[in-house]
């Protein structure tokens, strides 16, 4: 009975959470590498802003190189993959029993996600570039998804875990 409990704990939910959000990230980058024109089609439109609604007082702001856009999407998957890389490694933490260590890792990860979202889709491409103005290549509603997913796994890794158990027994320090 006290290890079905402790399956049930909020260290494995959140290890669980740093799994999944570890795997879609590796599946993520390997999908941008290995269809690398469709996303990076999507930045090139993002960038380009040929399909906002074309106001002048804006439009100064786009970027139509070739080599920026390249350069752009090889740095958001660069992100990607350190961001699985730093969730995997939170990972084998919370595997280990070092819940501390793990949920400052899975912390990381998830603040490398916001920056990435929040920061470069929600505030770069949907304001600077004007992202939320295309019927196309509105990539909004996808980052804040991932927003959400990373905002979740943040504040469960860290709430204080220390509930007692079935003996009574405190969870140990390291926990919380």
């Amino acid at each position: 009975m006290r290890t079905l409990a402790r399956m049930g704990s909020l260290p494995v939910a959140v290890a669980v959470l740093t799994a999944i959000t570890a795997l879609y990230y590796v599946l993520v980058a390997f999908g941008n590498i290995t269809d690398y024109q469709t996303n990076q089609a999507f930045v090139d439109h993002v960038l380009e802003m040929d399909t906002t609604f074309q106001d002048p007082d804006v439009m100064w702001r786009r970027i139509s190189s070739n080599v920026i856009v390249n350069i752009v999407y090889v740095g958001i998957i660069i992100w990607e993959i350190l961001i699985a890389a730093v969730l995997i490694i939170a990972l084998v933490h919370w595997l280990m029993g070092n819940h501390a260590r793990g949920r400052r890792l899975s912390t990381l990860g998830w603040t490398m996600v916001f920056v990435l979202f929040l920061g470069g889709f929600v505030t770069v491409g949907g304001e600077w570039f004007q992202m939320w103005q295309s019927q196309n290549w509105n990539g909004l509603t996808a980052a804040m998804q991932n927003f959400t997913i990373a905002g979740i796994g943040m504040v469960l890794a860290n709430l204080p875990s220390g509930t007692p158990l079935n003996n009574g027994d405190a969870a140990p320090e390291a926990d919380r």
